[in-house]
């Protein structure tokens, strides 16, 4: 059903079965899949593409232009997968010319009141974001994440899969995956596994055992990084999320967050 005051540009392309709320407002070339709610007073901005299953509520602004000086209203994207909640005044930015040219968020998740995705972020599956977590351009978050409320998370940042951050946290580095971490002042610190996270999705004993031999390699034995990786490839074998914890590591561009 869509409200007789809402406002939907001809170029809309808007499943049959959408519900579109009073008042809401749909740009050119959107399109909307099956199963999407679109709340009262949402806006769905230029050049967005939105799955199914969506419920995405009142005052929401998805697609809106990113919030960089450069930007000069080129054709630029956001794309949303399927079965994510996007909760009221929650902000969600298309991408910039000089980035990926699109913000990506995939599916289910969770995106708290006032939270914010800025341009050209890339977000996986099964994060939930609270309340005013604040995603600067180009931030990459990984599957089934969790970022508590008033987390800022800096520009060009990783979050890896599995972590969680806690609330009020200021994250500069990349987070490793399987991690927790906080901040007792502005800096984000690790504080070891995420292991409540592990055990709740199903990691073996055996995996987050070699997970925790990994950490206190890296992060308690005052090695050198790469020696520490060298020792960690030694030692635990045939382990893939040890292996996919050394090749983020690796693979950091911005430096990885420490205890």
């Amino acid at each position: 059903m869509i409200h007789p005051s809402a406002i939907i540009d001809s170029s809309a392309k808007i499943a049959a079965d959408v519900e579109v709320g009073p008042y809401a407002i749909i740009g050119r070339e959107v399109s909307i899949g099956a199963g999407t709610i679109i709340g009262p007073h949402a806006v769905i901005g230029d050049w967005t593409e939105i799955g199914r299953n969506n419920h995405i509520f009142h005052q929401t602004s998805v697609g809106a232009p990113p919030q960089d000086l450069k930007y000069k209203n080129e054709e630029t994207w956001t794309r949303i997968g399927d079965n994510n909640v996007i909760r009221e005044f929650a902000t969600v930015h298309r991408g910039t010319v000089t980035g990926h040219g699109e913000t990506v968020v995939g599916n289910n998740n969770l995106m708290m009141s006032y939270s914010h995705v800025a341009h050209d972020c890339r977000l996986g599956n099964g994060i939930v974001m609270a309340n005013s977590a604040t995603l600067a351009g180009h931030v990459t978050v990984e599957d089934n994440v969790i970022l508590g409320g008033l987390v800022a998370v800096h520009q060009f940042s990783t979050i890896g899969a599995y972590s969680m951050i806690g609330g009020g946290t200021m994250v500069g580095l990349d987070i490793p995956p399987y991690m927790i971490a906080t901040s007792e002042t502005r800096e984000a610190r690790l504080r070891g596994l995420n292991l409540i996270g592990l055990k709740r999705r199903g990691f073996s004993e055996e995996s987050i055992r070699n997970l925790k031999n990994a950490y206190k390699t890296l992060f308690m034995a005052h090695l050198k990084l790469a020696d520490a990786i060298a020792k960690i490839r030694k030692d635990i074998v045939g382990c893939a999320e040890v292996d996919n914890l050394l090749a983020f590591i690796e693979r950091s561009q911005r430096g990885i967050c420490r205890g």
